[in-house]
């Protein structure tokens, strides 16, 4: 699984990964320092909640390192628990494309239920705490990475840990959206669960489905 190829492209891109998280503490360092403390601190998500922008630079940066780290994980966690793959980077590259693009479109989706049902400030920081959980578990990705890459034992806890821990810092930022958002929620609780569905479990659904053609 682990020849010197796959290993010299993988610290490529885990290099990448983390240099975009030192630009994007270097362009903000206060607004860096609570972003890593957002668990259990709602200060990050009131103040910075209020001067988003579309595209955010600080955002950016964060999610190319959560799309390199993910798909990075992704590989090493498909090769630990179903079947070896054999690196080809033309595949990666497809891999990762697929991991960014449904992570991007899917957020373009969501904007525009809120633009259709007026409801675009409500979205917006909806999307702005997801967003936040997210940037934050790519770091968790990143940090296992570097352990899968350059140890060979404890593989598979390695893995899971990492998956725990992503898994709990969601759960958090969920739970958190549903607390906030829990009165316009309870009288439309169908329409949640419709959502839950479509944008929040169905693009995991073709996430699964490109990997095992990746494996293909």
């Amino acid at each position: 699984m682990r020849n010197y190829i796959t290993h010299d492209w993988f610290t490529i891109f885990t290099i990448i990964g983390l240099c975009t998280i030192v630009i994007a503490k270097y362009l903000n360092t206060l607004r860096f320092n609570d972003f890593i403390y957002v668990i259990g601190n709602s200060k990050y998500l009131k103040i910075y909640s209020k001067d988003q922008k579309f595209i955010d630079q600080f955002d950016s940066f964060l999610f190319i390192n959560l799309s390199l780290s993910l798909s990075i994980f992704i590989y090493f966690a498909y090769s630990t628990f179903v079947s070896p793959l054999n690196f080809e980077l033309v595949s990666f590259l497809k891999l990762l494309f697929a991991v960014s693009t449904i992570i991007i479109i899917k957020t373009l989706i969501e904007r525009l239920i809120g633009s259709l049902f007026e409801i675009d400030s409500l979205m917006d920081h909806y999307l702005f705490q997801k967003t936040t959980f997210k940037n934050l578990s790519g770091i968790i990705f990143l940090i296992a990475n570097l352990f899968l890459l350059y140890t060979t034992r404890y593989m598979e806890i390695t893995i899971i840990i990492a998956f725990s821990l992503v898994c709990i810092i969601n759960l958090v930022g969920f739970l958190n959206s549903f607390k906030t958002y829990q009165k316009i929620i309870n009288p439309n609780f169908f329409y949640f669960l419709l959502y839950l569905c479509a944008l929040e479990i169905g693009p995991y659904v073709l996430l699964y489905k490109v990997i095992r053609e990746y494996n293909g």
